[in-house]
């Protein structure tokens, strides 16, 4: 199992900027990607992700806007939101897909809002 703690979300004006932060600790090393996601009305809506050799994919509603990017020797992801828009406005999600012998699964971390106001 891999724990995950968000940091730095708040309130940020729209066309702002935002960095998100999480930190993974317990079986890091069995981790295979991590990611950011939204709730969306019954799952979990993947906004970015990266992988081990970090390759990287997001949804279309933030490309070119948000980048994902990570630290490993910090065991930390980050999410840099640029222009953000009103439609961004969520709880975030940090999630850490993990593969240990023979069970494989994805942990979330508690959240963390993101508010977009002027």
């Amino acid at each position: 199992q891999v724990q995950l703690v968000e940091s730095g979300g708040g309130l940020v004006q729209p066309g702002g900027s935002l960095r998100l932060s999480c930190v993974a600790s317990g079986y890091t090393s069995s981790i295979t990607a991590m990611g950011w996601y939204r709730k969306a009305p019954g799952d979990y809506e993947p906004v970015a992700v990266i992988d081990k050799r970090g390759g990287t994919k997001y949804s279309d509603s933030v490309k070119g806007r948000f980048t994902v990017f990570r630290d490993d020797a910090k065991n930390t992801v980050y999410l840099q939101m640029n222009n953000v828009k009103r439609d961004d406005a969520a709880v975030y999600y940090c999630a850490a897909d993990y593969h240990w012998n023979d069970e494989v699964g994805r942990n979330y971390g508690q959240g963390t809002q993101v508010t977009v106001s002027s």
